[in-house]
């Protein structure tokens, strides 16, 4: 059970690193591989030795996947970089997984609205 410091400290540190790899993603990659993405959320483990990135992609399926490929290249880069702006001796090893919540809230949206009619 993590105490509450802890816990508090983990969670200030993941909006950090969400900030920090919102704008490597954003302004400072040339991969064309990398599509219109956005860091959703990040989760942390609590040994900080890790962090899944949630990127939401804008574009197709294909699109998606593609950019997901050219992050993972680019994830040496990104973790040099989150080492450097956020003073930290050892990043967390990053694992990059497309998020799907707005896929997910329209088809539940389209689905209540059959409900309804």
């Amino acid at each position: 059970m993590e105490h509450g410091g802890a816990k508090h400290r983990r969670e200030r540190m993941e909006e950090a690193i969400r900030e920090e790899i919102g704008a490597i993603v954003e302004g400072e990659l040339a991969d064309p591989r990398i599509g219109l993405a956005s860091v959703s959320t990040v989760q942390l483990a609590a040994d900080g030795r890790s962090a899944h990135v949630q990127v939401a992609v804008a574009g197709s399926e294909k699109e998606a996947a593609r950019s997901l490929q050219g992050l993972n290249a680019a994830r040496p880069y990104i973790r040099r970089e989150l080492a450097a702006r956020l003073h930290l001796r050892q990043p967390p090893e990053l694992f990059f997984v497309l998020d799907r919540s707005a896929e997910y809230d329209a088809r539940i949206e389209e689905l209540l609205k059959r409900i309804k009619k």
